[in-house]
Protein backbone atom coordinates (compact mmCIF):
# COMPACT_ATOMS: atom_id res chain seq x y z
CA UNK A 1 0.00 0.00 0.00
CA UNK A 2 1.61 3.42 -1.24
CA UNK A 3 0.03 7.00 -0.75
CA UNK A 4 0.62 9.70 -3.50
CA UNK A 5 0.03 13.58 -3.82
CA UNK A 6 -3.25 14.29 -3.63
CA UNK A 7 -5.08 16.05 -6.18
CA UNK A 8 -8.63 16.59 -6.40
CA UNK A 9 -8.69 14.99 -10.14
CA UNK A 10 -11.11 11.81 -8.10
CA UNK A 11 -14.03 13.61 -7.93
CA UNK A 12 -14.12 12.94 -11.41
CA UNK A 13 -15.76 9.23 -10.38
CA UNK A 14 -18.09 11.04 -7.77
CA UNK A 15 -20.16 14.02 -10.00
CA UNK A 16 -22.18 14.29 -6.55
CA UNK A 17 -19.17 15.06 -4.44
CA UNK A 18 -17.34 17.68 -7.46
CA UNK A 19 -20.59 19.43 -7.73
CA UNK A 20 -20.65 20.00 -3.99
CA UNK A 21 -19.31 23.10 -3.14
CA UNK A 22 -20.08 23.66 0.71
CA UNK A 23 -17.23 25.38 2.51
CA UNK A 24 -17.82 22.55 4.89
CA UNK A 25 -16.96 20.27 2.17
CA UNK A 26 -14.05 21.95 0.62
CA UNK A 27 -11.90 22.81 3.56
CA UNK A 28 -12.38 18.75 4.42
CA UNK A 29 -11.13 17.57 0.27
CA UNK A 30 -7.74 19.06 1.48
CA UNK A 31 -7.40 16.48 4.16
CA UNK A 32 -8.18 13.39 1.95
CA UNK A 33 -5.02 10.91 1.23
CA UNK A 34 -4.99 9.59 -2.30
CA UNK A 35 -3.70 5.59 -2.15
CA UNK A 36 -2.55 3.08 -4.26
CA UNK A 37 -3.43 -0.82 -3.10
CA UNK A 38 -1.75 -4.13 -4.71
CA UNK A 39 -3.84 -6.65 -5.59
CA UNK A 40 -4.32 -9.08 -3.09
CA UNK A 41 -3.66 -6.92 0.02
CA UNK A 42 -6.28 -6.55 2.85
CA UNK A 43 -7.03 -2.91 3.44
CA UNK A 44 -9.12 -4.39 6.52
CA UNK A 45 -9.50 -7.42 8.76
CA UNK A 46 -12.56 -8.77 10.79
CA UNK A 47 -12.11 -6.47 14.29
CA UNK A 48 -9.64 -3.77 12.93
CA UNK A 49 -10.32 -0.67 13.53
CA UNK A 50 -12.18 2.04 11.14
CA UNK A 51 -9.95 5.01 11.14
CA UNK A 52 -11.53 6.66 7.52
CA UNK A 53 -14.15 7.18 4.88
CA UNK A 54 -13.08 5.44 1.37
CA UNK A 55 -13.91 6.09 -1.70
CA UNK A 56 -12.47 4.08 -4.43
CA UNK A 57 -11.34 5.59 -7.53
CA UNK A 58 -10.75 2.61 -9.80
CA UNK A 59 -10.36 -1.00 -9.38
CA UNK A 60 -12.83 -3.54 -7.05
CA UNK A 61 -12.62 -4.46 -3.46
CA UNK A 62 -14.43 -7.57 -2.31
CA UNK A 63 -15.88 -7.21 0.72
CA UNK A 64 -16.55 -11.19 2.38
CA UNK A 65 -17.43 -12.47 5.89
CA UNK A 66 -15.19 -15.82 6.94
CA UNK A 67 -17.18 -17.86 9.69
CA UNK A 68 -15.10 -20.13 12.37
CA UNK A 69 -14.84 -22.30 9.92
CA UNK A 70 -13.55 -21.26 7.36
CA UNK A 71 -16.32 -20.03 4.97
CA UNK A 72 -16.70 -17.50 3.45
CA UNK A 73 -19.49 -15.37 1.50
CA UNK A 74 -19.36 -12.29 -0.60
CA UNK A 75 -21.42 -9.29 0.87
CA UNK A 76 -20.91 -7.06 -1.84
CA UNK A 77 -17.78 -5.70 -3.98
CA UNK A 78 -16.92 -1.86 -4.09
CA UNK A 79 -15.76 -0.64 -7.60
CA UNK A 80 -14.89 2.93 -9.30
CA UNK A 81 -17.46 5.29 -7.92
CA UNK A 82 -18.32 3.58 -4.86
CA UNK A 83 -18.01 4.15 -1.30
CA UNK A 84 -17.63 0.72 1.50
CA UNK A 85 -20.84 0.81 3.11
CA UNK A 86 -19.39 -1.09 5.58
CA UNK A 87 -17.04 1.33 6.52
CA UNK A 88 -19.49 4.18 6.80
CA UNK A 89 -21.56 2.25 9.02
CA UNK A 90 -18.10 1.30 11.25
CA UNK A 91 -17.29 5.13 11.33
CA UNK A 92 -21.15 6.34 12.19
CA UNK A 93 -21.28 3.78 14.94
CA UNK A 94 -17.56 4.16 16.51
CA UNK A 95 -17.47 -0.02 15.51
CA UNK A 96 -14.75 -1.96 15.09
CA UNK A 97 -14.93 -4.17 11.01
CA UNK A 98 -17.00 -7.02 10.89
CA UNK A 99 -15.75 -8.41 7.88
CA UNK A 100 -12.71 -7.67 5.61
CA UNK A 101 -12.05 -6.01 2.31
CA UNK A 102 -9.52 -7.40 -0.25
CA UNK A 103 -8.26 -6.01 -3.21
CA UNK A 104 -9.17 -8.23 -5.97
CA UNK A 105 -7.59 -5.92 -8.51
CA UNK A 106 -4.84 -2.82 -8.06
CA UNK A 107 -6.96 -0.07 -6.22
CA UNK A 108 -6.72 3.40 -6.52
CA UNK A 109 -8.38 4.97 -3.60
CA UNK A 110 -9.18 8.02 -1.37
CA UNK A 111 -9.42 7.92 2.45
CA UNK A 112 -11.19 10.61 4.35
CA UNK A 113 -9.45 10.54 8.24
CA UNK A 114 -12.03 10.09 10.76
CA UNK A 115 -11.90 13.37 11.80
CA UNK A 116 -12.75 14.82 8.48
CA UNK A 117 -14.96 12.30 7.66
CA UNK A 118 -17.18 13.57 11.05
CA UNK A 119 -17.11 17.19 10.13
CA UNK A 120 -17.70 17.07 6.54
CA UNK A 121 -20.83 14.69 7.76
CA UNK A 122 -21.80 17.43 10.21
CA UNK A 123 -21.42 20.52 8.59
CA UNK A 124 -21.93 19.61 4.92
CA UNK A 125 -25.87 18.58 4.46
CA UNK A 126 -25.01 17.48 0.33
CA UNK A 127 -21.74 14.89 1.79
CA UNK A 128 -24.40 14.00 4.66
CA UNK A 129 -26.97 13.60 1.37
CA UNK A 130 -24.39 11.31 -0.46
CA UNK A 131 -23.11 9.52 2.77
CA UNK A 132 -26.97 8.45 3.15
CA UNK A 133 -28.00 7.66 -0.63
CA UNK A 134 -24.63 4.87 -0.83
CA UNK A 135 -25.65 3.23 2.24
CA UNK A 136 -29.52 2.93 1.09
CA UNK A 137 -28.28 1.77 -2.18
CA UNK A 138 -26.05 -0.58 -0.77
CA UNK A 139 -28.33 -1.86 1.73
CA UNK A 140 -30.52 -2.48 -0.98
CA UNK A 141 -28.00 -4.98 -2.27
CA UNK A 142 -27.55 -7.31 0.83
CA UNK A 143 -31.23 -7.30 1.29
CA UNK A 144 -31.46 -8.81 -1.83
CA UNK A 145 -28.21 -11.51 -1.10
CA UNK A 146 -29.87 -12.13 2.41
CA UNK A 147 -33.20 -13.31 0.21
CA UNK A 148 -31.25 -14.84 -2.29
CA UNK A 149 -29.18 -16.87 0.01
CA UNK A 150 -31.94 -17.63 2.52
CA UNK A 151 -34.34 -18.82 0.02
CA UNK A 152 -32.65 -18.72 -3.86
CA UNK A 153 -31.85 -22.45 -5.41
CA UNK A 154 -28.49 -23.46 -5.49
CA UNK A 155 -28.67 -24.62 -9.00
CA UNK A 156 -30.74 -21.16 -10.12
CA UNK A 157 -28.25 -19.09 -8.28
CA UNK A 158 -25.25 -21.07 -9.93
CA UNK A 159 -26.68 -20.18 -13.20
CA UNK A 160 -27.13 -16.92 -12.90
CA UNK A 161 -23.77 -16.18 -11.56
CA UNK A 162 -22.38 -18.18 -14.66
CA UNK A 163 -24.34 -16.13 -16.49
CA UNK A 164 -23.19 -12.90 -15.31
CA UNK A 165 -19.85 -14.03 -15.50
CA UNK A 166 -19.57 -14.81 -18.76
CA UNK A 167 -21.41 -10.82 -19.71
CA UNK A 168 -17.95 -10.11 -18.40
CA UNK A 169 -15.37 -12.53 -19.24
CA UNK A 170 -16.61 -14.51 -22.06
CA UNK A 171 -17.54 -18.00 -22.52
CA UNK A 172 -13.86 -19.36 -20.71
CA UNK A 173 -14.21 -18.58 -16.68
CA UNK A 174 -11.80 -19.23 -14.99
CA UNK A 175 -12.94 -19.72 -11.21
CA UNK A 176 -12.18 -22.59 -8.61
CA UNK A 177 -14.90 -24.43 -7.22
CA UNK A 178 -14.41 -22.48 -4.08
CA UNK A 179 -14.37 -19.55 -5.75
CA UNK A 180 -17.96 -20.60 -6.66
CA UNK A 181 -18.99 -21.61 -3.10
CA UNK A 182 -17.74 -18.00 -1.66
CA UNK A 183 -19.87 -16.07 -4.15
CA UNK A 184 -22.80 -18.38 -4.00
CA UNK A 185 -22.02 -18.47 -0.24
CA UNK A 186 -22.73 -22.49 0.36
CA UNK A 187 -20.07 -25.19 0.52
CA UNK A 188 -17.57 -26.31 -1.71
CA UNK A 189 -19.33 -29.42 -2.04
CA UNK A 190 -22.53 -28.15 -3.07
CA UNK A 191 -20.92 -26.30 -5.63
CA UNK A 192 -18.65 -29.34 -7.05
CA UNK A 193 -22.41 -31.43 -7.39
CA UNK A 194 -23.88 -29.10 -9.21
CA UNK A 195 -21.73 -27.78 -11.78
CA UNK A 196 -20.34 -31.87 -12.14
CA UNK A 197 -24.39 -31.89 -12.90
CA UNK A 198 -24.08 -29.33 -15.43
CA UNK A 199 -21.29 -31.14 -16.97
CA UNK A 200 -23.24 -34.37 -17.36
CA UNK A 201 -25.78 -32.66 -19.10
CA UNK A 202 -23.40 -31.01 -21.85
CA UNK A 203 -24.00 -27.57 -20.61
CA UNK A 204 -20.24 -26.76 -19.79
CA UNK A 205 -17.42 -28.23 -20.05
CA UNK A 206 -15.00 -28.45 -16.93
CA UNK A 207 -11.35 -27.99 -16.96
CA UNK A 208 -8.29 -27.26 -14.19
CA UNK A 209 -9.93 -23.91 -12.67
CA UNK A 210 -11.52 -23.35 -15.87
CA UNK A 211 -15.66 -23.72 -16.81
CA UNK A 212 -16.35 -23.64 -20.56
CA UNK A 213 -19.62 -22.80 -21.13
CA UNK A 214 -21.30 -24.63 -24.04
CA UNK A 215 -25.04 -23.94 -23.83
CA UNK A 216 -25.46 -20.42 -22.39
CA UNK A 217 -29.39 -21.03 -23.70
CA UNK A 218 -29.98 -24.15 -21.63
CA UNK A 219 -28.16 -22.28 -18.58
CA UNK A 220 -30.19 -18.93 -19.12
CA UNK A 221 -33.47 -21.22 -18.80
CA UNK A 222 -32.47 -22.75 -14.97
CA UNK A 223 -31.44 -18.99 -13.96
CA UNK A 224 -34.76 -17.51 -15.13
CA UNK A 225 -36.69 -20.91 -14.02
CA UNK A 226 -38.38 -18.69 -10.86
CA UNK A 227 -39.38 -16.05 -13.20
CA UNK A 228 -42.06 -18.52 -14.50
Amino acid sequence: MSFVPEKTDWMQMFPALQKNRDKAWRSMVGKAMRMQVKRGSVLFRDGDACNGYVLVVSGSVRVQKIDPQGHEIVLYRVEEGQSCMLTTTCLLAHQQYPAEGVAETDVDLVLLPLDAFDTALTESPLFRQFVMANIGHRISDLMLLLEDVAFGRKDVRLAAFLLKSVRQHGNVLEFTHRQLAVELGTAREVVSRLIKDFERQGMVALGRNKITILQPDRIRAIAERDKM
